[in-house]
């Protein structure tokens, strides 16, 4: 018998119904009858064997009813077994269906013709005969006898309940898949490779050399140590002592004071200042890559807008400036406060997008961007003021002047702006404090106009790379020596960068007054960067030094290309966004849509030669090790030779016991210390003495490894009787005290 049934579950009229029983009665008097019943793709088979004569079962389905019938004759000792089975599966279909199945003529003692149907509309089952080994199947699909439904695996699996444990690691997966995941581990990876050779040794080396990093990693673990001790005296620092606000002489890199409240020494400090050089990088390169795609650029766009940002060539020139290269704060806090609002470059304001919880994070990243530095945190905040005036304006004039139409902004949303803008300025105003007070305790702190003109680049260092390049530091040497100071002006942010840049403003994702606005910012900050160099400065640079408060105070306008190496980046990004994007339209043009490998490759090439570009060959000296006195010898003490470059390491060594010192370096050398040094070049002696008594210095430490061709090289052995003061050898130093 068999049945065959259409793919929506309808019957067909020809063969649903049809049942084709044929008996041929052989020389041992068997019957064969064969029959085959086809719904909604199962199949079942029914033979039906006899000896004796065979009869025939003509089942018609053309009304959808499914029947089958067999007979058995009488013989003695035969036997007619016979089973039929339907499945009638009416999904999709509107009618209602029933299966019957009758049992006709006679069966023997031992065995019986039925058929079982279920109907999806009137019944649970239907009803049937007994089969030898089995009994019929009532409406829930389950055997009378508790065995299980023959027919249950041919349903679908139900879906399984996942454990606790099952949902946590679904969790994690999805987090460790998670866009901003792959960013961060791959700017944390790429940081270490492209600073290499950093975390080598990282207790013992310092990036560039170990002169401006030794102050910097004495800042770090002066500002852990004392916010854990007595945080009242922060800005009273154990150097240049005796003057007060010592802490303020220079960028402090106070944001990082979390990290210096770990481990103590100069080891500690070392390696701490290695791991948040590494770590500022990878900022930058997340920061700026989050800020490209909050505007609206493609993920490789934004990857090209990050690397240049972290790793353009004239930033090796800064290596040895930790608080220039902490930028990364920068665009990440754009990057957040564009998002709270609801606000890209490529897509406008979408109120619809608004949350306020992005806007106070991004004014927290903002005022602990501040923190550690106004040298590139004072731009930032006339940036910001800026940006917020400008908004502010732009916003009342579309809603009240030029088209008047109501363009929701929130309360909760005005409220965050407004709460967060506080808190940045106050952080900014505290910081701020003890600055104008040295200004005004120190007037040599104060910049000048020709103090400016000396850090001031030609227009011809935006195409010098720095010896730091390992692509272009040989090949520009000859330009390098045409420059009066090259460590502050050879400002190359890449030639790749430059050419990405020039064609997003033919070819780009941004809008085309959006690239030439971002064109326009390239060119002023380029301007400014120059300094005096641009047409003296008279209408560019002099004005924002003259009337900006703590603008003063700044004194290398190159630091400035900072922002033109991240506009550059932005119209980068949408180049290669706009080419990513016209990739994906032509693999979807083919057949099959799948982009060929060149095709692949092609969007990588732009980020290959960026990060090429951003390769370096920094040196790493080895920090100079901590002398035993500086350990042992309590303070307030002076240590000879004192000059900027030994006073730093000085500084460094302090960290185990942190004793006040006479010694110091900063951006500016205070009068005071300038007069210790020209006194002491006689000690020991009565009148240096009397004069470091006075100041309160206890103990005077003499290195003999640094007193040659020094006038201590001849004093350092004679006789201290009558002085009133002891000498003691300890290690190669030579401890006087006072």
């Amino acid at each position: 018998m068999t049945t065959e049934q259409s793919a929506s579950g309808s019957p067909r009229p020809d063969a649903a119904g049809n049942a084709d029983t044929a008996g041929n009665a052989d020389a041992a008097g068997k019957a064969d009858a064969a029959g085959k019943a086809d719904a909604a793709g199962i199949t079942g088979r029914t033979e039906a064997e006899a000896s004796g004569t065979a009869g025939k079962t003509d089942t018609a389905g053309k009304t959808g009813k499914d029947a089958a019938e067999a007979g058995a004759t009488i013989g003695t000792g035969a036997m007619a077994d016979a089973a039929g089975k339907a499945d009638a599966a009416m999904a999709g279909t509107t009618g209602k269906k029933e299966a019957e199945t009758r049992a006709s003529d006679k069966t023997d003692a031992t065995g019986k013709a039925g058929a079982a149907g279920t109907a999806g509309a009137e019944g649970a089952g239907g009803d049937g005969g007994k089969a030898a080994t089995g009994k019929a199947e009532n409406g829930s699909g389950k055997a009378e006898d508790g065995k299980p439904d023959r027919w249950e695996a041919f349903a679908s699996a139900p879906e399984p309940v996942p454990s606790r444990l099952g949902r946590a690691t679904r969790a994690v997966g999805r987090l460790l898949v998670h866009e901003w995941t792959l960013a961060s581990l791959a700017s944390l990876a790429l940081a270490v490779l492209l600073t290499w050779p950093t975390l080598r040794y990282p207790r013992h080396t310092l990036p560039q050399d170990y002169w401006d990093p030794s102050l910097q990693a004495w800042q770090m673990a002066w500002s852990g140590h004392i916010l854990l001790t007595n945080p009242a005296q922060l800005w009273q620092s154990n150097t240049f002592f005796p003057e007060p606000w010592s802490f303020a002489f220079s960028d402090t890199l106070l944001g990082y004071a979390p990290a210096g409240m770990l481990g103590t020494g100069p080891e500690a400090a070392v390696l701490r200042y290695n791991i948040m050089f590494v770590l500022a990088h990878a900022l930058a390169t997340l920061g700026a890559y989050a800020l490209a795609r909050q505007l609206g650029a493609g993920r490789i766009g934004s990857a090209v807008a990050g690397v240049s940002f972290a790793y353009a060539p004239w930033l090796l020139a800064q290596a040895g400036h930790l608080h220039v290269i902490s930028n990364g704060g920068i665009p990440l806090a754009l990057a957040m406060l564009a998002r709270g609002h609801g606000w890209s470059l490529r897509h406008g304001y979408r109120p619809e997008r608004r949350h306020d919880g992005w806007v106070y994070a991004g004014w927290l990243v903002a005022a602990w961007q501040l923190s550690l530095g106004f040298g590139i945190g004072l731009p930032f905040a006339y940036f910001l003021a800026g940006t917020v005036l400008v908004a502010a304006v732009t916003w009342f004039l579309r809603r009240w002047v030029v088209r008047p139409v109501k363009r929701p902004f929130g309360r909760r949303l005005f409220i965050a702006d407004l709460v967060g803008g506080l808190l940045f300025a106050g952080v900014g105003a505290l910081l701020a404090i003890p600055f104008f007070t040295v200004a005004e305790a120190h007037p040599n702190a104060k910049r000048s106009i020709g103090d400016i003109a000396i850090y001031s680049p030609p227009a011809s260092g935006f195409f010098t790379a720095p010896a730091e390049s390992r692509v272009w530091g040989g090949l520009h040497e000859g330009a390098r020596a045409l420059l009066p100071w090259h460590p502050e002006m050879t400002l190359l942010p890449g030639f790749v960068l430059y050419a990405l840049a020039a064609g997003g403003l033919f070819f780009s994702v941004w809008k085309l007054r959006h690239r030439l606005l971002l064109l326009a910012g390239v060119v002023v900050t380029m301007v400014l960067a120059m300094g005096t160099r641009f047409f003296d400065g008279t209408f560019t640079y002099v004005p924002l030094f003259e009337y900006l408060p703590g603008w003063n105070g700044l004194r290398t306008p190159g630091r400035l290309m900072l922002w033109t190496t991240l506009l550059l980046g932005l119209l980068a990004a949408g180049a290669v966004s706009a080419f990513a994007t016209r990739v994906r339209e032509i693999s979807a043009e083919r057949i099959p849509s799948w982009p060929s490998p060149w095709l692949r490759l092609a969007t990588l090439l732009p980020l290959v030669l960026v990060i090429g570009e951003g390769l370096n060959s920094t040196p790493h000296p080895v920090v100079p090790p901590q002398p035993a006195a500086m350990r042992t010898v309590d303070g307030p003490l002076l240590v000879l030779p004192s000059n900027q470059s030994l006073d730093q390491p000085v500084m460094l060594w302090s960290t185990t016991r942190f004793q006040d010192v006479v010694n110091g370096g900063s951006g500016f050398t205070p009068r005071q210390l300038d007069d210790v040094r020209r006194v002491t070049l006689s000690f020991p002696d009565q009148v240096s003495v009397d004069y470091l008594r006075v100041l309160g210095v206890r103990n005077v430490l003499l290195m003999r490894d640094h007193i040659a061709g020094t006038p201590w090289e001849i004093t350092v052995d004679a006789p201290v009787d009558g002085l009133g003061i002891t000498r003691e050898e300890i290690g190669d130093v030579v401890v006087y005290r006072l």
